[in-house]
C-alpha cells in the first residue's frame, strides 16, 4: 500500500485493514463527501484507497446493516437516500433529551467547561462572519457534544452521541442550503448564556426552542430532490 494512501485512510496497525476501510467509507458518507444516491463501485473504491475489493466488500455490507447503504438488486450498492420521516424521528428525540442535557449541563458543568463551551461559541460566530460552511458543520457538532457531555450522565451521553451521527448526513445539507446562520447562532448564544447563570429550565428550554427550529425548517424542505418522503 502505497504511503499517501494509508495516510488517507489513517492506517493504524493495530486495527484491521477492513475496519479502516469501513470507518473511512462511513465517515465519507455522514460527512456529505459520499451523497445519498451515489453508486459505490467496489474496483473504482479499491483503486482509489489503495486496497484490494475484498476490505471494500466487507466494509458495504456492514454499512448496509447500519441503513448507510442499499443494495439494489442487478445494480449494486448504493448510498442510501435521506428520508425526511427518519431527520424528524432523531429531531424529535433529540429535543427532548438535549433538553435534558442542557438542563444537567447548567447545573452540572465546571466553569472551566463553561468556558470551553464559550470558546466553541465565538469561533462558530467567527465561521459563519467568514461564511465558512465547512468549520460551521464541526463547530456545530463540537458544541452540542460539548453540552452533552457536560451532563455528566454517561448513559444520556452515549443514546445522544448515537443520534448525532445519525444526522450527521443531513447536518451537511442544512448547513449548505439554510442560510439563515445567524438565527442558529442567537439559539446558541441564549443556550450558553442560561448554562452560565445556572438556569436550568431555561437553558433546557432554548435548547428544545433550538431543535423545533430546526425541524420546522425541514417541514418547508418536503420537496428538495435529497430528501425522500
Amino acid at each position: 500500500m502505497k504511503e499517501s494512501k494509508t495516510k488517507k485512510l489513517g492506517l493504524q496497525n493495530y486495527k484491521p485493514l477492513r475496519e479502516v476501510v469501513f470507518e473511512y467509507l462511513r465517515n465519507s458518507i455522514l460527512n456529505g463527501e459520499l451523497e445519498p444516491g451515489e453508486r459505490l463501485m467496489e474496483l473504482q473504491l479499491a483503486e482509489q484507497l489503495g486496497v484490494s475489493r475484498t476490505p471494500i466488500r466487507e466494509a458495504i455490507r456492514k454499512l448496509e446493516l447500519e441503513g448507510l447503504v442499499e443494495m439494489i438488486p442487478r445494480k449494486g450498492a448504493y448510498v442510501a437516500d435521506l428520508s425526511i420521516k427518519d431527520v424528524l424521528d432523531v429531531l424529535e428525540v433529540r429535543m427532548f433529551l438535549e433538553g435534558l442535557a442542557a438542563y444537567l449541563a447548567a447545573e452540572r458543568m465546571s466553569e472551566e467547561e463553561i468556558e470551553e463551551l464559550k470558546g466553541i461559541l465565538e469561533k462558530f460566530e467567527n465561521s459563519i462572519e467568514s461564511k465558512d460552511r465547512e468549520e460551521m458543520i464541526k463547530l456545530d457538532k463540537q458544541f452540542h457534544d460539548k453540552i452533552i457531555e457536560g451532563s455528566k450522565n454517561s448513559k444520556l451521553m452515549q443514546i445522544v452521541q448515537g443520534l448525532h451521527e445519525q444526522f450527521q448526513r443531513f447536518r451537511v445539507i442544512y448547513f449548505n442550503e439554510y442560510s439563515e446562520h445567524e438565527q442558529l447562532l442567537k439559539y446558541h448564544q441564549a443556550i450558553v448564556e442560561a448554562i452560565s447563570k445556572r438556569d436550568c429550565e431555561k437553558a433546557q428550554e432554548y435548547a428544545q426552542t433550538h431543535i423545533a427550529m430546526i425541524e420546522e425548517s425541514i417541514l418547508s424542505w418536503k420537496k428538495k430532490n435529497k430528501l425522500s418522503q
